[in-house]
C-alpha cells in the first residue's frame, strides 16, 4: 500500500496556492506515487481566513495555530509558505517535534537564522528542502544533464538574470517584500537568490562576489486589507506612505571556485519584464541559454557539431528529457509555474519515503544565505568578498 503524508501547510496566500497545486496533482502526474499526499490542516493568521483557504484549497481542517497542528502525532509534513520573518521560528519548532520540513525561499532573513534552522533539521534527523522550484524547470535539468556529461566542456562562464516590473511603480503598496525587518533584504533575498540557486545546481560553488545594490522608491503607500497581492496590487496615490528600507536592484560579480567566473543581476524595477529569469553558459566547447518566460525551450550550442551547422538550435523538452515521463506526452505542449511545483513535490516526497536528504535542501539554504550577506557586505565596501564557509 502507497504510504500516505498528512500535510499541515502554514500560510494560504499566492505559495499556498502552489503548493496545494502541487500535493493535489503530483499523483495525477507521477504514477505510481512515492506517497500520497493528505491535505490535513491548513494554518493561517486568524481562524476565518484559515478556513475560507480551507475551503479554496481542498484541506480537510482549518487552524490558526500553528504550533498546536504542529504537535499532533498525525501531521507527517509542515509546509512553510509564510512571509520570511516567521520562517525560523516554524521550521525549528516543526524540526524538533520530528515533522518534515519544506520551507519557501529565501530560507531565512540572515545567516544565523538559517543557520540555527539547518542545526535544527540536522539534530533531529528530519528530511528537508527549500523551496528553489525553478532548478526543476525541464529545460534547467536538462542544461544540468547536458553540463554533467560535458557536451559543452569546461564550464568559463555564467551570466544570469532576473527580472521583474511588479513593483516599478512607485505607487505600488507597501509589501512585506519591501520591508527589511520582515524580508530580510529585497531583491536580494527575494529573485536573486532564485539565480544564485541556478548557478550553484549548473556551475559550482561561488568562491567571491563584487556586487552592487540601489534602492528606486524609497516609501510606498501602505497596503490595504492583509492580503499580499504583488502585481496584482492597486494602485493607492493618496493616503500615508511607509518607508522602503531594502534594495530593488542588485548586480554581482561572482568567482566560481572551480574558476569559472559569472554576473548576476536581479531587480523587481524593470519595466516590460514580467519574470525574466534567464542564464547563459559559456563552455570550452559550447553553449546554453535559457529563458524561463520560454521555459520549454533551451537553446544550445555544440562547437563540436559540423562547420555548415554550428549555431544556436531549440530543444523543446518533453517526454524525452528530464521529469518528462510523469509530464505531457509531446514536446512543447506546455509546462508552468505550477508543474515545477508538482515536480518539487514529487522529490520531497521520493526522498521522504527513501530517507535521504533531497536537493535543494537547508544546508543549500544556508549556502546561498552566506552568498546573499556577501552580495549586500560587498556593495557597502565595493570589494571583492569572499564567502565565508
Amino acid at each position: 500500500m502507497t504510504r500516505t503524508l498528512n500535510v499541515a501547510m502554514i500560510g494560504g496566500g499566492f505559495m499556498g496556492k502552489a503548493h496545494a497545486l502541487a500535493y493535489a496533482a503530483m499523483p495525477m502526474f507521477f504514477w505510481p506515487a512515492p506517497a500520497m499526499p493528505v491535505r490535513k490542516v491548513l494554518v493561517d493568521l486568524n481562524q476565518a481566513q484559515a478556513e475560507e483557504g480551507r475551503r479554496r484549497l481542498g484541506f480537510e481542517e482549518a487552524s490558526s495555530d500553528w504550533r498546536a497542528v504542529i504537535a499532533r502525532p498525525d501531521i507527517d509534513i509542515v509546509d512553510i509558505v509564510t512571509p520570511n520573518d516567521s520562517h525560523a521560528e516554524i521550521a525549528i519548532a516543526a524540526a524538533k517535534a520530528g515533522k518534515h520540513v519544506i520551507c519557501e525561499k529565501p530560507l531565512a532573513r540572515t545567516v544565523e537564522e538559517a543557520r540555527a534552522m539547518l542545526d535544527a533539521v540536522e539534530a533531529a534527523g528530519v528530511t528537508h528542502m527549500v523551496a528553489f522550484n525553478y532548478r526543476r524547470t525541464p529545460a534547467v535539468a536538462l542544461a544540468r544533464k547536458y553540463i554533467e556529461e560535458g557536451r559543452i566542456g569546461r564550464v568559463l562562464n555564467f551570466r544570469g538574470t532576473y527580472l521583474q516590473d511588479w513593483s516599478a511603480d512607485p505607487d505600488a503598496p507597501l509589501s512585506w517584500r519591501f520591508q527589511k525587518s520582515i524580508a530580510g533584504s529585497g531583491t536580494v533575498g527575494d529573485i536573486g537568490t532564485h539565480v544564485v540557486d541556478l548557478a550553484r545546481y549548473l556551475v559550482g560553488e561561488i568562491g567571491a562576489v563584487n556586487a552592487m545594490v540601489h534602492n528606486y522608491i524609497p516609501t510606498r503607500p501602505l497596503q490595504s486589507g492583509g492580503v499580499d497581492k504583488l502585481g496584482a496590487a492597486q494602485k493607492q496615490v493618496a493616503g500615508p506612505r511607509g518607508t522602503v528600507d531594502v534594495d530593488d536592484e542588485m548586480l554581482t560579480m561572482m568567482r566560481f571556485k572551480n574558476g569559472a567566473v559569472g554576473s548576476i543581476e536581479a531587480t523587481r524595477n524593470a519595466y516590460g519584464r514580467n519574470n525574466y529569469l534567464t542564464f547563459e553558459i559559456h563552455g570550452e566547447k559550447g553553449s546554453i541559454v535559457f529563458n524561463y518566460e520560454r521555459r520549454d525551450e533551451l537553446q544550445v550550442m555544440f562547437a563540436d557539431d559540423p562547420a555548415d551547422a554550428r549555431g544556436f538550435r531549440t530543444v523543446y523538452t518533453g517526454p524525452n528529457h528530464p521529469y518528462g515521463a510523469g509530464l505531457w506526452p509531446i514536446p512543447a505542449l506546455g509546462i508552468g509555474y505550477g508543474e515545477t511545483k508538482i515536480i518539487e513535490l514529487f522529490d520531497f516526497a521520493t526522498a521522504i519515503v527513501n530517507g535521504v536528504q533531497p536537493s535543494p535542501n537547508f544546508r543549500d539554504g544556508f549556502q546561498t544565505e552566506l552568498i546573499a550577506e556577501a552580495i549586500l557586505a560587498s556593495a557597502v565596501t565595493g570589494a571583492w568578498t569572499e564567502i565565508a564557509s
